[in-house]
């Protein structure tokens, strides 16, 4: 099965890592607002979110994970075009983040 294309699941990574100076506070802020995108803007099907918890300590600073899930390439497009996207990621973003988009797949 080859990568990229526009059919299919699209799974939408972030991992962040926030500066010292984010309160709990406004970091229970963030993902409320990050988590309430997959309400206002149709193309993004689900999100998850989650902290490290491995043992192996590579996490290199990044402490958060952020899931969503598009139906497809092009859902990743409009989600990221979209004005409360665009609106969110200029609150969200300066944080140090890598950002990855990737097709589930099987080895079966």
């Amino acid at each position: 099965m080859a990568a990229g294309g526009g059919d299919g699941v699209v799974k939408h990574l972030l991992l962040a890592r926030f500066k010292d100076e984010v309160t709990p506070e406004r970091l229970d802020q963030l993902i409320r607002g990050y988590a309430a995108l997959v309400d206002v803007v149709p193309s993004m099907k689900a999100f998850h979110w989650g902290t490290d918890v491995s043992i192996e300590n590579m996490h290199q600073g990044f402490t958060h994970v952020f899931e969503s899930t598009f139906e497809s390439t092009e859902g990743i497009k409009e989600y990221i075009e979209h004005p409360a996207h665009v609106q969110f990621a200029n609150v969200f973003l300066p944080v140090k983040a890598l950002i990855i988009d990737y097709k589930p797949t099987s080895v079966n």
